[in-house]
């Protein structure tokens, strides 16, 4: 049951921090949901240890000559301080653009174009949690609330905010770092209001950078600058206390506005999680290729579809997706993640599209680059006519012989309407930590232990599990 109070507050950032400090746990259904999310989350943590930016940053975090501290990098040997475990793990997680994707309610918000809402809040949970020697329940109970502001904030800010060339999960992922972290550091409601207020000063990222490694070190430096916006109100840094609302706030300056209404008295009313929910990503690609990978998919395998068959294929969506879709003709594994061309082209030819398929190798073989170009992504009336808050995929396949193969999806695998069991999940984690040659037992382990993560005193031996030399 969810303890957390409703009453009305006449400041925004004072009802989220009120919500933060006062919230005792959450539904059952939640809980399982975010079960899921965790596990997905730790999975890519793996995986993207092994993925260049995990190497630089390894090799950053030696550079700067850090202590030893009590929180572990993931994938590593390493354990620093929480700020820097925080950002080493929201980098991996992000790295592959394999994790979660939080989803929209307004019509006029671009659906699966919110946040990615564990990249942020996780790290910040198991650093501090961590660090702090808290129970299993405590820290799943912090990046619920973690994630539970993420997504409100994401929603409720103006579409401009994205649109214009804002990265959601940088900007409001820095709110949920500060929520988690300042929910496991216990910390009361004005403290709580002042690392709302100096996680918004540091809250940025641009899209521009999608396609780079700098699109996952948004998600990294979001979790770091929430663990240090808590741990500076925790010393008495101060602070404004009207950041979110205020009109040189949050929402005005990154915004140009919002709608209180689709955050006030709406913070786990309903969680997120239960509605509209959260979708978990089947493939390692921009989650608005997921309809269209799901249908092909589908289509390919119903028909029989041989890449030598394939003579064109138009796939049309709504206008949003091409904006962030960017990369029509890819020339490595960062710049594919953004390529409807090259997720339609690598199933043609594969017939799947996981780690192994989006690598730099891979995107440059000639028959990947002949099978682009015969792929065209446009704008259908069709689609833009359902919606933003659909990520409508409209799939016609040409063949040699004269046939046409047409399919239609709103939504991918991984969505809430066709959801991931948790066991499913826990084969996507086992792929991403065979990828990152993780020892099976320790990833069973793993498995077995966030499908019971309420019950653990504290989570050391999870964080054992995910570490070398454990």
């Amino acid at each position: 049951m969810n303890a957390h109070t409703n009453a009305v507050s006449e400041d925004l950032t004072r009802y989220v921090a009120d919500f933060v400090v006062s919230t005792r746990d959450v539904p059952k259904d939640v809980a399982d949901l975010g079960k899921k999310s965790i596990l997905d989350g730790l999975g890519l943590a793996l995986s993207g240890s092994v993925a260049k930016s995990g190497e630089l940053v390894r090799k950053h975090l030696d550079e700067i000559g850090l202590a030893p501290g009590k929180s572990t990098v993931i994938g590593s040997d390493r354990k620093v301080a929480s700020r820097f475990a925080a950002f080493a793990n929201g980098v991996g997680i992000h790295a592959d653009d394999y994790d979660d994707t939080q989803l929209a309610v307004a019509p006029d918000r671009v659906y699966g174009l919110l946040t990615h809402p564990t990249a942020p809040a996780l790290p910040s949970a198991l650093a501090v949690g961590e660090a702090r020697g808290a129970s299993g329940r405590d820290v799943m109970l912090a990046y619920h609330i973690g994630v539970e502001v993420e997504c409100k904030i994401a929603e409720a800010i103006n579409p401009r905010h994205y649109q214009t060339g804002f990265h959601a999960t940088a900007t409001c992922g820095t709110f949920a770092s500060a929520s988690a972290a300042s929910k496991l550091m216990g910390l009361d409601v004005e403290t709580t209001l002042r690392a709302l207020s100096i996680a918004g000063s540091q809250s940025a990222g641009l899209r521009e950078n999608f396609g780079t490694m700098t699109k996952p070190f948004h998600a990294g430096r979001s979790s770091e600058s929430g663990v240090a916006a808590a741990q500076f109100a925790d010393i008495g840094w101060t602070a404004a206390p009207t950041i979110l609302e205020a009109p040189r706030g949050f929402f005005s300056a990154a915004g140009g506005g919002y709608d209180r209404g689709a955050i006030h008295g709406r913070l786990g009313a309903p969680w997120t999680f239960a509605s509209p929910g959260v979708s978990i990503k089947p493939h390692p690609s921009g989650s608005l290729t997921h309809p269209g990978m799901t249908e092909m998919l589908k289509l390919i395998r119903v028909n029989k579809i041989t890449a030598d068959q394939v003579k064109r294929v138009r796939v049309g969506t709504n206008h949003n997706m091409p904006n962030a879709l960017i990369h029509h003709r890819p020339t490595n594994e960062l710049q594919a993640k953004f390529s409807m061309e090259f997720c339609m082209a690598i199933l043609l030819l594969e017939g799947r599209a996981g780690l192994n398929e989006f690598t730099d190798e891979v995107v440059l073989r000639p028959d990947v680059k002949a099978m682009i170009e015969k792929v065209d992504f446009v704008v259908d009336d069709e689609a833009e006519a359902a919606g933003y808050h659909k990520m409508t995929t409209i799939i016609d396949i040409d063949l040699t012989d004269g046939r046409r193969i047409s399919g239609r999806a709103d939504f991918g695998k991984g969505s809430p309407a066709d959801p991931m069991t948790y066991e499913e999940v826990a084969d996507k984690f086992r792929e991403c930590a065979e990828f990152a040659r993780w020892p099976s037992a320790k990833a069973e382990d793993v498995v077995a232990m966030v499908r019971d993560l309420e019950e653990l005193p504290n989570i050391d031996r999870l964080m054992g599990a995910l570490a070398k030399g454990a």
